[in-house]
């Protein structure tokens, strides 16, 4: 069984969660993620919202809040803009949607789609997070959540639609 913490794997039984203790290797963390799924196996659905099945093995998860965190944005070959996730460079990206970013106005959090079958939605780390909060803006006011976002020349307008699928999963 496997938990997930501040973009870091580690086994749920280690006594110490650092980077000493995490998991580092990029062709094993891009296995584990791009497998990286709801659990619907009907064993420990509770306990271990998610599940990265491994042949006849399977990797149960949990995290504190998503498995899915956003650490880096990076360019790629055609120049697009793509969101690096868990620690697995340029080999687990999703394409940056800007206009599809979520302030989450609980707690605050930044929020990007992910893949699918991993809940649709990832968390932006917070380095990543403060990066990108000058783009940021707020017609409603300071008091109110961000209403736009600016980027590479551009004004997008947040769809927000990520609020309800944020609210609907427990796990935020």
């Amino acid at each position: 069984m496997k938990f997930a913490r501040r973009s870091k794997l580690f086994l749920d039984d280690a006594k110490v969660k650092n980077f000493i203790t995490c998991f580092k290797d990029k062709q094993f963390l891009a296995f584990f993620f791009k497998q990286l799924q709801l659990n619907r196996s009907g064993r420990y659905q509770d306990a271990f919202p998610y599940l990265s099945p491994c042949g006849r093995e399977h990797n149960f998860v949990r995290c504190d809040d998503r498995p899915i965190v956003f650490t880096h944005l990076l360019r790629g070959q055609a120049g697009e803009q793509l969101l690096s996730y868990c620690g697995g460079g340029d080999r687990l990206v999703v394409g940056f949607e800007p206009e599809k970013l979520v302030m989450f106005p609980e707690n605050g959090r930044v929020y990007h789609p992910a893949p699918q079958k991993a809940g649709g939605v990832g968390l932006v780390k917070s380095a990543l997070a403060f990066e990108l909060s000058p783009s940021f803006e707020y017609s409603q006011g300071a008091g109110g959540p961000p209403t736009h976002f600016r980027w590479q020349g551009k004004r997008y307008a947040l769809t927000n639609e990520l609020v309800q699928l944020i609210r609907s999963n427990s796990s935020a």
